[in-house]
């Protein structure tokens, strides 16, 4: 009967261990969904990868036409358009709001101080009606610009400039102006926004 009693103990104590506090309620659905983006975007959509964006504090407009563009192919892609098309418009819409709550984490890199500099000035007379607070945050679909890494910044004016992705009328306007001022121009604005904390 002393062996049962213990044995019935040790049972109790260990189902105890593993079904207290450490083991905390599953997930909900949206959380799940979420940390699917993990590997690419970081955690809590705070990317940790040069190439990658981060897209925690993104609006939920930008980050809904984001998907959008991925799933109808208007926006390049390199996994992303396949990724999109697994997601139903509601689950998209739900994953928006949830990385829109997240605070955005701005990336530690090395800038060019001459590039920051020249920069930060062409911002201030093309761009800042736009990429209000020196590009900290996103406004109709402006996206965070301050604190992204640089490649990713590169690449996506890249994809603008190219053709690869649309640009406003408005934008397309100040990216010639700043073009036409200063040949290294959109590097300079790309390191601006990339040096912001």
């Amino acid at each position: 009967m002393k062996h049962a009693f213990l044995g019935t103990a040790i049972v109790a104590a260990w189902a105890m261990t593993l079904g207290g506090p450490a083991l905390a309620a599953p997930p909900d659905a949206v959380t799940m969904m979420a940390n699917t983006c993990v590997g690419c975007h970081g955690t809590n959509g705070s990317s940790t990868g040069p190439a990658t964006p981060t897209i925690a504090g993104m609006s939920t407009d930008t980050f809904i036409e984001a998907m959008k563009g991925y799933k109808d192919g208007s926006r390049p892609a390199t996994v992303m358009d396949r990724i999109a098309k697994g997601y139903t418009d509601d689950e998209v819409k739900q994953m928006a709001t949830y990385f829109s709550k997240l605070p955005f984490v701005r990336a530690q890199q090395k800038t060019d101080p001459a590039l920051v500099k020249a920069g930060a000035a062409l911002h201030k007379d093309h761009c800042e009606k736009c990429h209000v607070d020196n590009g900290r945050k996103d406004e109709d679909g402006s996206n965070i610009l301050a604190g992204q890494w640089l490649p990713y910044l590169n690449y996506a004016m890249t994809d603008f400039t190219k053709g690869g992705r649309e640009m406003e009328k408005k934008m397309k306007a100040q990216v010639e102006k700043v073009q036409a001022k200063d040949p290294k121009g959109l590097e300079a604005l790309m390191h601006f926004y990339a040096s912001q904390k």
